[in-house]
């Protein structure tokens, strides 16, 4: 772009880039910081300020009101804001933008008060200020300028340190001159005063050496082994631990895989000024196992080395905690306690925190304060076998396992989620003994393990159970039953031995396993339970309500209706004091629904038929029959809260619904029933052309329940699953419903050729399937062989797109051969692969006779002028080709001179895309000028 065009002209010119960049991470200090420099050379007034920055609005749109502002107030305005842009961002962001001559800023006079002061010296403010927060804030309340609730105001733990600043900045401002003189006059005295630091840290090193030493050691002993069967039995965590996919999303959007070391590391972060990192996924998918094994690599010293002192801290434990608890307390209590120097636990600069949490259980609004969040999306394949052999010192069992576990694809889905691969792994016996019924379900699986704890218990020979197992332990079950169900309706997940007692739970009970004991290293002398795992505490609470014969008549219902409650008691939870009281009413509806719906998915799956003689005996068939009517009536009323929030559609855009994770949990919950006809009727009520369920969480288990219920679909849809976890398990678990879509979307899947092969192999037997897009997952040349097959085979496919994979230019050739037999696609898209000039050449030639293709993206694939050449050819003997995307290739004014050549016989071409390739700005210009469907 031209340095010689004004500021105004290049805030207009390249007002969507500025906007990208501004708010583009998710974080608003970029912007923050530009206000921060508008003020102070005051482009921008405290009312301009106040209009701009409105919490309430989102980012994006106060970025707008500040370019807009700026603009309208002339060239010296907008040069001083590209000036501030210029010093603000980073450099790999201002890659690409113009920031037009360099701008002085006028040297003005002093200001004359305190408070302009504050405006004229913000931005040095904000980074003095930033470390000594707590010192300003005692010398504001000393002079009487704050009050308390000033404070607490300034210091809520939602805000980054230098929001926190700017939020003192501004109140102090609010205050008066008196405050803003006393806040300039503490700065002064630490600016004269500031003490040494090596001498502190000198007198601090002994006692906090020694601390650390003793922290690695009760650290190293609570986290090197995992319990089992009421801490009976334990795991090396060394020997049984097995890496799951960790994932995060960068600023720019795109998908990176972590490994553990860069949980807390640089790859990924969105917001510099957080100090918190969260580790989301679905309930069993190894959070906590995960933590775990960080905690154990940092007190070896092989992990998080620059990490000085780490606590572990359990959130339902500190749920149990009823008393007030100094942070020192907090600390040492659940932790360990230093021998000497207490006084010195303080905490440090560069403190970091890591939380897990489920998807769903921190909205929009938290997210923004945190520093990135990475997903944790269970076992990969290979990742299945290996936890598989961990667990069998025996080769030839393990195989055994393996082998039955790919025989059957629903249990194989299951076992993406690692607490559903060690049931399955531990339940070898039962699974591998000629089961009646090969678990299909969630509700089966945990069956499975409720009779394998009975089975190890048995008194009888060989610990043989009879058909009636779970009527001889039903005492036990609904004692446990009732025990879990109150503690998920109460939050409560630790258990003290008073509780036990007061439902009647005897040791023997315990012993079974459901329940382990809670080992805390400096606790006190009672004991306290927690069941083996949360979704097992969900399991036994669904078998206490629908086991139970005296239990409310409502109890089935308000599991169903528990998304629709607006709980508040978010404030009762852990941390839930941190917490501003307007982003608790938006999201406090949230907190404890994900435990609920589990227990209401294993109520489904429990009142099935396929259950029905287990539960004859344990619970009256008037009394399951009405329980069965209750969830089905639940689950349609839930269905069609969904289908009435469907819009009506614009004029000439397809119905679509944009479904939300709840109807993925209605759909599980309908899986686990195993009635056709439940599913054949929510779907006879579901009208649309488009079913979007981007961001959902969809891995391969969701993938077995949505073809379950979407195969009954009465008219072919597009389905959109862009940005879950579907992998190759889920490709092959959406096959039974590929006759009814005309449209798959896969973005961002972790999917490879393998499932992409066989999702082919059912594609080209299915008339409706149309149109599929594969941006950004793991395939490779290998794939395009079964694409050209498709090709070949399917005269009324429309739409392939393929962008941001590894296919090359072998890749390339072989889908032009597929390419040169087909006469009904429309859309291609490559962007973002590697094809070459002999990749671009052959795709011309195969598309040269097509009477179809509309749209043709080669973005970014390494193309040059001989490429573009070729490619010129295809435009001059297109009748219908519309756009043709050739940003970021290699193409040089040669191959555009050919493009313009052929634009020159073709009047049907309505752009060409150019941005990016080997042209200075001044070619550019010239090139437009010859030819104006060409944009740069």
């Amino acid at each position: 772009m031209s340095t010689t065009m004004t500021a105004h002209q290049l805030i207009l010119k390249q007002r969507a880039e500025l906007l990208a960049v501004l708010c583009g991470g998710g974080s608003a200090e970029p912007l923050d910081c530009v206000l921060d420099l508008l003020l102070a050379c005051e482009v921008l007034v405290w009312e301009d300020y106040l209009s701009i920055r409105v919490a309430e609005k989102p980012l994006c749109s106060n970025v707008r009101q500040l370019l807009d502002m700026v603009y309208d107030k002339g060239e010296d305005a907008c040069s001083l804001l590209l000036a501030a842009m210029s010093q603000v961002l980073p450099e790999e962001q201002k890659a690409g933008l113009c920031f037009g001559k360099e701008c002085a800023v006028v040297g003005k006079d002093r200001p004359d008060t305190a408070t302009l002061t504050l405006l004229a010296d913000r931005p040095v403010l904000v980074r003095k200020l930033r470390d000594n927060i707590d010192g300003a804030l005692n010398a504001l309340l000393t002079t009487g300028c704050f009050t308390i609730k000033d404070c607490d105001a300034v210091q809520l733990p939602v805000y980054t340190p230098s929001q926190q600043v700017r939020k003192l900045l501004d109140q102090v401002r609010f205050k008066g001159e008196t405050a803003a003189k006393a806040l300039l006059q503490y700065l002064e005295q630490t600016e004269t005063t500031r003490p040494n630091p090596e001498d502190k840290e000198n007198h601090l090193s002994a006692n906090c050496l020694l601390y650390q030493k003793k922290l690695r050691s009760s650290v190293a002993a609570q986290s090197h082994s995992l319990s089992t069967y009421g801490g009976t039995g334990r795991f090396s965590l060394d020997d049984i631990y097995t890496d799951g996919l960790l994932e995060v999303t960068d600023g720019s959007g795109e998908t990176l895989t972590l490994g553990l070391e860069d949980v807390v590391g640089p790859l990924g972060t969105l917001n510099e000024d957080a100090d918190t990192v969260l580790v989301s996924g679905e309930a069993g998918s190894g959070k906590s196992t995960l933590l775990q094994r960080l905690h154990l690599l940092w007190a070896r010293e092989a992990l998080l080395t620059n990490t000085f002192l780490l606590f572990p801290f359990s959130c339902r434990k500190l749920n149990a905690e009823h008393r007030e608890l100094s942070l020192k307390e907090l600390l040492f209590l659940h932790c360990c306690w230093p021998d000497r120097g207490q006084d010195e636990g303080t905490l440090m600069k560069g403190v970091m925190k890591v939380a897990t949490s489920r998807p769903q259980a921190v909205g929009p609004s938290l997210k923004r304060y945190l520093r990135k969040e990475v997903l944790l999306k269970g076992f990969s394949p290979g990742g299945i076998d290996c936890f598989v052999k961990k667990h069998h010192s025996d080769p030839a069992m393990a195989r055994r396992v393996i082998e039955s576990l790919q025989a059957n694809t629903v249990l194989l889905s299951l076992c993406h989620i690692p607490v559903f691969c060690w049931i399955v792994t531990k339940c070898h016996q039962e699974l591998l003994g000629g089961q009646d019924v090969i678990p299909q379900t969630i509700t089966d699986v945990y069956l499975l393990v409720l009779q394998h704890f009975f089975q190890r218990k048995s008194p009888q020979s060989q610990g043989v159970l009879g058909k009636a197992w779970l009527e001889e332990h039903l005492d036990t079950v609904l004692k446990l039953g009732q025990l879990a169900l109150e503690g998920l309706e109460t939050s409560c997940y630790v258990f003290s031995g008073y509780e036990l007692q007061r439902n009647g739970l005897k040791e023997q009970d315990v012993s079974l396993g459901f329940l382990i004991y809670c080992n805390d290293l400096s606790v006190t002398d009672c004991k306290r339970y927690e069941f083996l795992h949360i979704t097992l505490q969900c399991f036994f609470a669904a078998l206490y309500v629908v086991l139970n014969r005296n239990s409310d008549r409502s109890a089935v219902s308000r599991l169903f209706q528990s998304q629709y409650r607006q709980l508040s008691s978010l404030s009762q939870r852990c941390l839930g004091h941190c917490i501003d009281s307007s982003v608790e009413g938006v999201e406090s509806h949230v907190t404890e629904t994900p435990n609920l719906q589990i227990t209401a998915q294993f109520v489904s799956g429990l009142l099935s038929q396929r259950h029905h003689n287990l539960l004859l005996e344990c619970c009256p068939i008037a009394v399951r029959e009405r329980k069965v009517k209750q969830v089905v009536k639940s689950l349609s009323k839930g269905m069609q809260r969904h289908f009435k929030s469907i819009p009506r559609p614009v004029e000439g855009e397809k119905k679509s619904m944009h479904a939300m994770p709840s109807f993925v949990w209605l759909i599980k919950c309908i899986y686990e029933m195993q009635d056709n006809s439940i599913a054949q009727e929510t779907m006879a009520k579901l009208d649309v052309e488009h079913l979007k369920l981007t961001y959902c969480n969809i891995g391969p288990v969701e993938c077995t329940a949505l073809a379950y219920v979407l195969k009954y679909l009465r008219n072919p849809v597009g389905l959109q699953l862009d940005n879950n976890s579907v992998g190759d398990v889920g490709v092959e678990q959406l096959l039974p419903c590929l006759h009814i879509c005309h449209s798959l979307y896969l973005r961002n899947n972790n999917i490879s050729d393998e499932g992409i092969r066989k999702l082919l192999e059912k594609g080209m037997k299915c008339e409706s399937f149309q149109k599929i897009a594969l941006f950004n997952n793991n395939l490779t040349d290998a794939c395009t062989q079964h694409f050209a097959l498709l090709l070949k085979s399917k005269q009324n496919f429309l739409s392939l797109r393929l962008g941001n994979n590894n296919i090359t230019s072998q890749g390339a050739e072989q889908l032009a051969e597929g390419l040169s037999y087909n006469q009904s696609l429309e859309f291609l898209g490559l962007w973002g692969n590697k094809i070459g000039d002999s990749g671009a050449e052959a795709l011309a030639a195969a598309l040269k006779n097509s009477t179809t293709l509309i749209w043709l993206s080669l973005v970014d694939n390494g193309v040059g002028s001989a490429g573009a050449c070729a490619l010129a050819k295809l435009i001059s003997q297109s009748k219908t080709l519309e756009q043709l995307w050739l940003n970021k290739n290699c193409i040089s004014r040669e191959g555009v001179e050919c493009l313009i050549e052929a634009l020159k016989m073709n009047s049907s071409v309505k752009e060409v895309w150019l941005r990016g390739n080997n042209l200075s700005p001044e070619e550019e210009e010239e090139l437009s000028k010859q030819e104006s469907r060409l944009t740069f």
